[in-house]
């Protein structure tokens, strides 16, 4: 990844965010929520250090990071592409349109481009069956989509 969020000064943030915190009972998660928000992820550097710092098996850290939804392994590009996997979108050729903004952005679902410019994500309903496929680009909702659409979305926020 292009980005560096594993620096030094981010590392400072978190020591002094788990001294606020290890006293606390229960101090995992608000320690998780603010290390998510230091450093745009929680990668597996970032859970040694709490490991370590709060005594706690890394397997558990980990197993909580990777359990609850709003927590990511890897920061999240500028631009999150959320392709709807609900029954209608489904049907109506969501999983074509992933595979085509993954050609596009050499990107998998779940994973971000190189440069930290896209991630993308594949989803359950997001509640606007009537518009199937959807999928949001941060907060666009692009709605009754077919491939001859994935292009043009793509390359307006490669322009920016």
């Amino acid at each position: 990844m292009a980005k560096n969020f594993l620096t030094d000064e981010n590392f400072e943030k978190l020591h002094k965010v788990i001294e606020e915190h290890k006293d606390m009972q229960g101090p995992l998660m608000p320690i998780l929520h603010e290390a998510q928000h230091i450093f745009g992820a929680i990668p597996i550097e970032v859970q040694r250090v709490i490991s370590e710092k709060l005594n706690t098996p890394l397997a558990e850290i980990y197993g909580v990071v990777t359990f609850y939804s709003q927590f990511t392994l890897e920061p999240k590009g500028d631009y999150l592409i959320s392709v709807c996997l609900g029954t209608a979108c489904y049907v109506r050729g969501a999983q074509q349109l992933i595979d085509k903004i993954s050609e596009m952005t050499s990107v998998g679902v779940g994973k971000t481009s190189p440069d930290g410019k896209f991630s993308l994500e594949a989803t359950r309903c997001i509640g606007a069956c009537g518009l199937a496929p959807v999928l949001t680009v941060n907060e666009d909702v692009y709605g009754r989509l077919t491939l001859n659409d994935i292009p043009g979305i793509i390359q307006k926020y490669q322009a920016n």
